[in-house]
């Protein structure tokens, strides 16, 4: 899934107002956390989630392996905090602009 510019921007818009639902912490992305996110972002679509990582390279690494093994875009990531998307066909909540 390849999000264009614009649509990247409006998801952005709708996050700013979002609370981090999922905390990654130390012990990194075990299957509980998975179990949970891939529930939170199927019925979210957009969520925040906050990565506790005492290193940056540590946190961008849990951050891509975690938008790999649950096929989400990762919109943006300010500090310890990224905002992650992931269209859910059967029940689609948000509306991305075309252009």
């Amino acid at each position: 899934m390849s999000l264009k510019e614009s649509q990247k921007k409006y998801l952005r818009g709708l996050g700013h107002q979002l609370k981090p639902m999922i905390t990654v912490s130390e012990n990194g992305l075990t299957d509980t956390l998975l179990a949970e996110f891939e529930s939170t972002i199927s019925h979210h679509e957009l969520i925040k989630l906050r990565v506790h990582a005492g290193d940056r390279a540590i946190r961008d690494a849990r951050i891509r392996e975690l938008c790999d093994k649950g096929s989400t875009e990762l919109i943006q990531r300010i500090g310890n905090v990224a905002l992650l998307y992931r269209e859910n066909p059967e029940n689609k909540k948000i509306r991305l602009p075309r252009a």
